[in-house]
């Protein structure tokens, strides 16, 4: 290969020596559990905050329709990105199956597309994180920074932590993932127990939203009518959304053809059953009016059965699903960053993993931007109480924006290589083939719409538009011309058949 390789796209390669990779090493640490881990953890936070707000748009049934529609979308996708991973084993994950079917230019949306998403998703989990964490220090200690108004402080100190254990190597990683996965579903499961044996639970609580009489369709069932639904989507994607993260870790697991598609049949399943759970039990438990508001909706359900003094106590076992969350999603936005950053499309310098074999400085640089993003939206609800009432469904939504944008563009990609590719090695098959990938691009595209008409979302829009032109700009100028034959770029071009790599 010569010192520069122009290829389609309008991209060049540049080459590189051993020395560059190993600089980028990872390290194989994970089985079958500790993938399952992974994904739970990454998605178990959205039980606990997060996805009440769609009860607050669309009452109760709108939220529960929203729920079974996204279950049908979650199965298409996974069943979609685990033939896709099983037969692209990289980190690059949703970059790397776009990169295959669509060129660099598609690559590059989608991989950032899931970059926004993962940031984002992180700054969420720091937000409501620090909300369960004030009450615990204000219900235990007297203590509140937000009395004070210092909640920044505890955005860095979760930040900071978070990017520490995550840098500390992958196996810890892993073995972190499983043990908080394990204890956030025991939490939802004593939930459970106590929110039916309380007699607190009550069927008619889930309806209590007064009809909207001006809503097309308005109903018991139906309280805002039948379009709201559109707007629940987004919020009902809380239960699942992360679970997609698994082809990232991919270079970290001993049997990523067999593994990760079998973590995600496993972890799917059970998020099916812990989300059911939540919303069926502790909506009954609040009632749907003051759940559809709350920040912290297990916490406020904790307190209605046991009080204050002791729901702070469980409040410290309820930050775990939170926390769980946070490392898991910091976990997927650094292996996000590290596989765009190695193949070139993003400032080389973000994937080096130095002694410990993690991508500690996109890591880092994650952090920061999430926590700017917090700030950015802090400053803006001093200004404006409306969005500062909104802050944290807001950035939601932009996490929820980059993920159906790569969800969607993922589901492309698998149609483009079944035919595009259709001779290359699978070790697993979608059992819903074509079906499932068209299902999960269709609904993936009405959550998009479903983000688009919502006026109360319109910064969140503005806010992507901005930094996805920043990158593409970026990548146009620059970085299309500095590109890395990195395993994902050689998997592409090759076509799957890997004769570059034989060739060198």
């Amino acid at each position: 290969m010569a010192d520069t390789t122009k290829a389609s796209g309008g991209v060049t390669y540049t080459r590189v020596d051993q020395a560059y990779f190993d600089k980028r090493g990872l390290r194989r640490t994970a089985g079958v559990w500790g993938l399952w881990g992974l994904a739970v953890a990454a998605v178990i936070s959205g039980d606990f905050s997060g996805w009440n707000f769609g009860i607050d748009f669309a009452g109760f049934g709108g939220m529960l329709i929203a729920f079974v529609v996204l279950v049908v979308m979650y199965y298409g996708l996974t069943f979609s990105i685990s033939e896709m991973a099983a037969a692209m084993p990289h980190t690059g994950g949703a970059y790397s199956f776009a990169r295959s079917a669509m060129g660099p230019w598609g690559g590059l949306v989608t991989g950032a597309a899931e970059t926004i998403e993962y940031v984002a998703t992180t700054a969420v989990i720091v937000f409501f994180s620090a909300q369960y964490l004030d009450g615990v220090t204000s219900g235990l200690l007297n203590f509140s920074l937000a009395e004070a108004d210092l909640m920044w402080v505890w955005w860095i100190v979760l930040y900071v932590a978070f990017v520490a254990l995550n840098a500390a190597g992958a196996h810890i990683s892993f073995r972190f993932a499983i043990v908080v996965a394990i204890i956030a579903i025991a939490i939802i499961l004593v939930f459970s127990v106590m929110a039916v044996f309380s007699g607190l639970f009550s069927w008619d609580k889930l309806w209590d939203m007064a009809p909207n009489e001006a809503a097309v369709g308005a109903s018991v069932f139906l309280p805002e009518g039948i379009f709201p639904i559109l707007f629940a989507l987004p919020f009902a994607m809380w239960f699942f959304l992360g679970i997609e993260e698994l082809p990232l870790a991919a270079e970290e697991s001993h049997n990523p053809a067999r593994d990760i598609p079998r973590a995600g049949v496993i972890a799917r399943g059970t998020l099916i059953v812990t989300g059911l759970l939540v919303l069926f039990l502790n909506t009954g438990v609040l009632g749907a009016e003051a759940t559809g508001v709350s920040l912290e909706p297990l916490l406020d359900g904790f307190r209605a059965i046991v009080g204050d003094e002791a729901a702070a106590v469980l409040a410290i076992f309820a930050l775990i699903g939170l926390l769980a969350s946070l490392q898991g999603i910091m976990f997927a936005y650094g292996r996000n960053m590290y596989s765009l950053s190695r193949a070139g499309y993003y400032p080389k310098f973000l994937s080096l993993t130095g002694k410990n074999q993690t991508p500690w400085v996109s890591l880092t640089v994650g952090a920061v931007v999430g926590f700017i993003a917090i700030v950015a939206l802090d400053l803006l609800g001093r200004v404006d109480e409306g969005v500062g009432a909104v802050a944290g469904a807001i950035i939601l939504n932009i996490a929820v924006w980059g993920a159906v944008v790569a969800y969607f563009l993922q589901m492309v990609s698998f149609i483009i290589l079944r035919k595009k590719l259709p001779n290359v090695e699978r070790p697993y098959k979608s059992p819903w083939g074509l079906f499932g990938a068209y299902s999960a691009a269709a609904i993936a595209a009405l959550v998009f719409i479903g983000l688009l008409v919502n006026p109360a979302f319109q910064a969140a829009i503005i806010a992507i538009i901005v930094v996805y032109a920043l990158i593409l700009i970026g990548f146009g100028l620059h970085y299309r011309k500095q590109l890395v034959l990195s395993p994902e770029e050689e998997y592409a071009l090759s076509g799957g058949t890997h004769e570059l790599t034989k060739e060198q």
